[in-house]
C-alpha cells in the first residue's frame, strides 16, 4: 500500500497574516479525491472551497496544516532564511510528520530540481519519491486538495484577525484596495494592534515606512 502526499501553500505573497502550508495524504490512488470534484483552489469559489474543506479532511488518510506567522517569517529572514527556504523547511516538517512514500508538491522555487535537493536535506527518510512541479495544484487532484486546505485555513485566519482587531484587512495582499488602504492607515495613524501581523521584511512594508519617514523629515523643514 503506497501512501501519497500532496502539498501546497496559501499566503506566500501578502504583507499581512500567516503563510499556510498543507499536506493531504491518501493511500494508493487519488480517485476518492477526484470524486469529490477537487481542483486547484484558485478555480473554486469561496463557498465551493469551504464545502470541500471538510470532505477532504474526512476522506483523506491523514492531513497536516502548518501556519507560519508574520513574526516567524521576519525572524527567519533576519538570519538569512528567505521565504523559499522557510517553505522548504515547513514542507519537510509535513513530510516527516505524515511519512508518505511519495510526495507531489506545487513547487514554490523557480528551479524545481534545486528545491528537491534542498528539501531532501531536511527529510528524515531520504528515500521518499518527490515530484516537484509548477502548477501541480492544477495538474494533480491531490495537490489541489492540499491547496484547498491551505486556502480555507488562510481565509479563516484573515477573517478572525479582522474581527479580533476590529479592522477591515481585506485579503492581506497589497493588490487588494482594502489592504492597501489599511497599510496607509497603519503608517498614518499608528495602528499598533496590527504590528505583530505585518511582514516587516516585505518590500511593501519597507516602501511605506520609507515614505512615512521622508514625509516626517519634510514636515520638520
Amino acid at each position: 500500500m503506497v501512501k501519497i502526499c500532496g502539498i501546497d501553500e496559501a499566503g506566500k505573497g501578502p504583507v499581512i497574516g500567516d503563510l499556510v502550508i498543507a499536506g493531504c495524504l491518501i493511500e494508493d490512488d487519488d480517485s476518492v479525491i477526484k470524486e469529490l470534484g477537487v481542483k486547484d483552489s484558485k478555480l473554486l469559489t469561496p463557498e465551493e472551497r469551504f464545502e470541500l474543506f471538510s470532505k477532504i479532511k474526512d476522506n483523506s488518510y491523514s492531513y497536516d496544516i502548518v501556519r507560519v506567522s508574520a513574526m516567524e517569517i521576519d525572524e527567519r529572514n533576519k538570519v538569512g532564511c528567505n521565504l523559499n527556504k522557510l517553505e522548504c523547511l515547513k514542507m519537510a516538517q509535513i513530510i516527516n510528520n505524515l511519512k508518505p512514500d511519495k510526495v507531489i508538491i506545487d513547487c514554490p522555487h523557480p528551479v524545481p530540481e534545486k528545491f528537491k535537493r534542498e528539501l531532501i536535506a531536511f527529510l528524515n527518510d531520504k528515500s521518499v519519491e518527490i515530484i516537484a512541479e509548477h502548477k501541480a495544484d492544477y495538474n494533480y487532484a491531490l495537490v489541489g486538495a492540499a491547496s484547498i486546505l491551505a486556502k480555507v485555513t488562510r481565509d479563516a485566519h484573515i477573517r478572525e484577525l479582522s474581527k479580533a482587531l476590529n479592522l477591515d484587512i481585506g485579503s492581506g495582499y497589497c493588490s487588494d484596495p482594502l489592504t492597501k488602504k489599511l497599510m496607509k492607515d497603519y503608517f498614518n495613524n499608528n495602528l499598533s494592534q496590527l504590528k505583530p501581523f505585518i511582514r516587516h521584511s516585505w518590500d511593501t512594508y519597507k516602501r511605506g515606512k520609507s515614505e512615512k519617514e521622508q514625509k516626517g523629515l519634510f514636515d520638520c523643514l
